[in-house]
């Protein structure tokens, strides 16, 4: 269950999380939207992974390795599958890019989705799929 605070709480780690530089193992698009579920639960489905490994490619292989095809299954298996269009604000999407799926983070109309560079805004009508945050 999301504590009753969860929203200034995602605020505050959304904050911090635009500061942070992207890094495979430490703060990814996987990671990335660990947190923010963490932040508005306590849960962090992603702790197994957190640090054991420093390229994506080595992320796959570990999440592999535990019956995960990649990122995606794992929030797939901790969180419901929701339509995209009944996304709120907190919940987890799913935004295709040039390097693969991406999750990130619905806020209103736009979806908040770390990339190499930074944190992008990208519309929420691009999300292929939504996952609840309860």
């Amino acid at each position: 269950m999301r504590y009753p605070d969860w929203n200034s709480r995602l605020i505050k780690y959304l904050s911090t999380a635009v500061e942070t530089p992207f890094q495979p193992g430490i703060h990814d698009c996987a990671l990335f939207f660990a947190g923010a579920v963490e932040a508005q639960t306590g849960k962090d489905h992603a702790a197994p992974y957190r640090g054991r490994y420093t390229t994506l490619r080595g992320g796959l292989r570990v999440l592999r390795k535990d019956g995960f095809g990649d990122h995606i299954a794992l929030a797939a298996h901790h969180l419901p599958e929701i339509p995209p269009s009944f996304a709120q604000p907190g919940d987890g999407a799913v935004i295709d890019t040039p390097d693969g799926p991406a999750l990130g983070v619905v806020q209103g109309e736009r979806i908040y989705v770390l990339g190499i560079d930074r944190l992008h805004l990208m519309p929420r009508l691009n999300a292929t799929r939504a996952f609840g945050v309860r």
